[in-house]
């Protein structure tokens, strides 16, 4: 039962962070500064790096060890391949993300149609998140992974950091471009709710395939990295006085080292 209750709470906890930014439509008058986003973009970039290293692919190699021996890097290295290559192709197949957000201002009012193809990027780049803190608590399900319920738990925070200003990127432009604060808010969540419901898919097919768990988690790594180089590092140190991103990453990988390693 406790273990049913903390993945409930690790699934919801990132669309939590999407509704929670999505919510600033209600009380902001004016979009998070450039500073805030580069604070919280670089923070969720330290933790997910760190996240991927203790919390997928050690596990991933000790789980492997055990029957590979020598070779237990080949299923952490094959899975961690695919997961950045499936982001890849993913990537090509929808609207960028990053160029949207850096498109956002100087265009006309009536950018409805960006504003959508904003919604579609946000929604569809959190379906791999969703599946990254599926596998990992499916990981911590089997009790034969490695996995810590506080690793797993600090991975679920760490992507709801990210997803924070995600959220507000979707409904502040709606409201600014006529939408009501209510409708736009619910937009923003919306987008964010595709993320429990993928971690609860992959929790459901990996707990039939746990002898695959290796290529999953280090999968899931792969994707998380892919996110992180692709998307928050070029935010978070993008523009002039970049280096509170970089302070803010050392801080949210020491903070995700932590957790997972002492209270792990």
């Amino acid at each position: 039962m406790n273990e049913i209750k903390q993945t409930a709470e690790g699934l919801l906890v990132p669309f939590l962070g999407t509704s929670l930014g999505a919510c600033c439509v209600l009380f902001m008058k004016n979009e998070l500064s450039v500073t805030v986003q580069r604070i919280l973009t670089g923070f969720a970039a330290g933790v997910m790096v760190a996240a991927s290293v203790w919390s997928l692919l050690m596990p991933a190699l000790e789980q492997s060890e055990a029957t590979m021996g020598r070779l237990a890097f080949i299923p952490a290295s094959v899975g961690f391949l695919i997961g950045i290559f499936f982001l890849l192709v993913l990537d090509k197949l929808i609207p960028h993300l990053h160029f949207y957000s850096e498109q956002a201002e100087g265009l006309p009012a009536k950018s409805l149609t960006r504003n959508t193809m904003m919604l579609l990027a946000v929604t569809l780049h959190n379906i791999p998140e969703g599946m990254a803190v599926g596998v990992v608590y499916a990981g911590l399900i089997s009790g034969s992974t490695g996995i810590t319920a506080a690793g797993a738990f600090a991975l679920a925070a760490g992507i709801a950091i990210q997803n924070f200003p995600e959220g507000a990127i979707i409904s502040m432009p709606l409201h600014g471009d006529g939408m009501s604060r209510g409708k736009a808010c619910v937009m923003g969540i919306l987008s964010g709710a595709v993320e429990p419901v993928g971690a609860f898919i992959t929790i459901l097919a990996a707990s039939a395939v746990v002898p695959a768990m290796p290529y999953l988690l280090s999968f899931a790594a792969g994707a998380m990295i892919y996110v992180v180089v692709e998307e928050l590092i070029p935010e978070m140190s993008s523009g002039e006085h970049s280096n509170i991103g970089t302070i803010s990453f050392a801080f949210g990988f020491v903070v995700m080292m932590i957790l997972d390693v002492a209270l792990g």
